[in-house]
């Protein structure tokens, strides 16, 4: 049986590295302007990792995309593939402004870290690119957090699918169960 051509295109994009991110000369991430376009995987409000007390003021928003391509590709294997790329966007928030009366909305952009697939340029596999906001603009390119980073180091030891944080993607989670590659 011969398929046709438009069938044989969309499996083969299915299956496709995401675009590979981009790189200076010297290993600086080029920061993706597009992020906000991808795949929302989730959001958190005041979350913190460690055991020593959260900082004071008011709790940020994390909120997690990942490129497009990447997504589906992990919607059909339940693992990365190369080239994977995801933003975590960190807002700050606020209590009062405009009409609301209670709980918290987004506001400025603190931060964005990028966490990159790229198994050729960084021995641990993954690596970290931190940009933080000065004077509320994000800088056009970062370098990777060392290897034996804290983000390198909790997320190898608590990623529950390959150094990454599936168990709070909610849309995810099943699936990576489904396939297998669940660990936490």
């Amino acid at each position: 049986m011969k398929l046709p051509v438009v069938w044989i295109v969309l499996a083969a994009s299915l299956f496709a590295a995401p675009p590979a991110p981009q790189f200076t000369a010297d290993n600086q991430l080029i920061r993706p302007d597009d992020y906000r376009e991808w795949v929302f995987l989730s959001a958190g409000l005041g979350m913190s990792y460690s055991a020593a007390a959260p900082s004071s003021g008011p709790p940020a928003f994390d909120n997690v995309f990942v490129h497009p391509d990447a997504y589906r590709a992990f919607l059909v294997t339940g693992k990365w593939p190369e080239g994977t790329i995801f933003a975590l966007e960190i807002r700050r928030s606020a209590s009062e402004g405009s009409i609301n009366r209670g709980g918290r909305f987004q506001t400025e952009v603190a931060a964005v870290e990028f966490e990159v697939k790229d198994t050729a340029r960084f021995p641990q596999k993954w690596a970290f690119f931190p940009f933080r906001a000065e004077s509320g603009n994000l800088p056009k390119t970062a370098k990777a957090q060392p290897a034996n980073s804290t983000c390198n180091a909790c997320h190898s030891t608590n990623g529950a699918v390959d150094n990454t944080f599936v168990q709070f993607y909610p849309t995810l989670i099943e699936v990576a169960k489904q396939k297998g590659t669940f660990r936490h």
